[in-house]
């Protein structure tokens, strides 16, 4: 069964993501995917940031923002920290 509201994505991944950045449609969002992520960073093409952090170091892994990601500001637009400590904040870009 197809997703509703939902486009497949093949070939020119940027392109197309940023012809459906500048479409009237719902907003994009990415949940999970850090190879997505790390391409819409080193495109420009994140608008908000909804990150969780959890008390604990893994000691390897990937990077958030790793080599290549577009300098970018960003503010604060809630935050809440959990009794055991995890944060969620979420950031909206800041003007240019």
């Amino acid at each position: 069964m197809p997703w509703e509201n939902s486009e497949l994505i093949t070939g020119d991944v940027v392109a197309k993501l940023q012809k459906l950045k500048a479409s009237d449609g719902s907003m994009l969002q990415v949940h999970g995917s850090g190879d997505l992520i790390q391409t819409l960073l080193q495109n420009d093409l994140v608008d908000e940031l909804w990150l969780k952090t959890f008390p604990l170091t893994l000691g390897t892994g990937k990077k958030l923002f790793a080599e290549g990601t577009q300098p970018a500001a960003f503010e604060m637009t809630q935050s809440v920290v959990t009794n055991n400590g995890i944060i969620f904040a979420n950031y909206k870009r800041a003007a240019k």
